[in-house]
């Protein structure tokens, strides 16, 4: 029986450049939201959770090759640009993409008096055990961005060995939810949160005869900073004593060392929404983890060429080549 032929290495990536014409850092993070990718075909598929609520998980057509989960950001779904940036570079590598929206986020208001927050890893651990137990032998690696990528990391964390997927990213990781919330009150940084905060607020105010009676909903339309939001309405429909307590408990960096599977961290020092500080030190990391810092990027942009209408991303290129190598 002749030898089945070798696959020829994937040119290695090479580290991020910023284009030239792309070096602000507020550039790289807004630029993207203007130059969205078209999205494969999706299929949605509605996910029955077991405290009678659902998730919305949506899939690329192709079900050949290993399995991506995606974990979208705060306040993001399927329509966000780097969503359909990866999900189109899995669906281009011959892999089957699936994005699990957090509750609340795929379009509908999920049931129960309750939605997502940055800590909370139980529904990304049963959307594992589904895929795990529908087709175990399939290699499975999440994908998770900002908010979702600080799930990741803690859920990773929290399971050591025991986390049931092969590889994992995480882009632009919020790693200290405290210092976050309060950089985000200083400077520029008050635009991104003004908007965030919106959406936030909004969402919570559509499901007002729900929350009635858990929230004070009178203070809801006068939050404008992610500690009033979460203070008021994060914290005490999550069981949390307030927002520093919530923050404390759900902060990915102290999760950090504990992970164990192959995981690589992509992170820009120019990051608008936080400082350098949060970013955790090379001797924090866990035996999985490998930390790539970039001078600039922004938050979820890394643009590296192209032109302002038609850019190029280094992103989705470091992360597929991180998992080929893996998967």
């Amino acid at each position: 029986m002749p030898e089945a032929p070798s696959v020829p290495p994937a040119p290695e990536v090479p580290g991020f450049q910023p284009a030239w014409w792309c070096r602000n850092r507020h550039l790289q993070t807004l630029l993207p939201l203007l130059s969205k990718q078209p999205l494969p075909p999706l299929r949605r598929e509605r996910l029955e959770l077991p405290d009678g609520d659902f998730l919305d998980l949506d899939w690329t057509p192709r079900g050949n090759g290993p399995r991506v989960l995606v974990l979208h950001g705060l306040e993001g779904s399927v329509e966000s640009h780097y969503a359909r940036r990866v999900l189109r570079a899995i669906d281009d590598a011959g892999w089957q993409g699936v994005l699990m929206h957090f509750r609340g986020c795929s379009g509908e208001p999920n049931r129960l008096p309750r939605r997502y927050h940055s800590g909370e890893t139980g529904d990304l651990a049963y959307v594992v055990e589904v895929l795990r137990k529908r087709d175990g032998r399939t290699p499975l690696a999440v994908v998770g961005y900002s908010l979702g990528g600080n799930v990741l990391l803690k859920w990773l964390g929290e399971n050591g060995d025991h986390a049931a997927v092969t590889a994992a990213v995480a882009i632009s990781v919020p790693f200290m939810l405290d210092r976050l919330a309060d950089h985000m009150n200083h400077g520029f940084a008050r635009v991104y949160q003004a908007h965030l905060v919106r959406s936030l607020v909004k969402n919570t105010l559509s499901k007002r005869s729900l929350l009635a009676g858990r929230i004070d909903m009178t203070r809801v339309p006068k939050l404008h900073s992610f500690w009033e939001f979460d203070d008021a309405v994060t914290a005490p429909l999550h069981g949390f004593e307030n927002a520093r307590r919530y923050y404390q408990a759900s902060s990915s960096r102290p999760f950090v060392g504990h992970i164990k599977i192959p995981t690589l961290i992509l992170h820009a020092r120019d990051d608008p929404f936080m400082v350098p500080e949060v970013i955790p030190q090379e001797e924090e990391l866990g035996p999985g983890v490998q930390l790539e810092l970039t001078e600039g990027g922004g938050h979820v942009g890394f643009i590296e060429g192209g032109t302002p209408w038609h850019p190029r991303y280094w992103l989705e290129r470091r992360i597929i080549d991180y998992l080929r190598q893996r998967l």
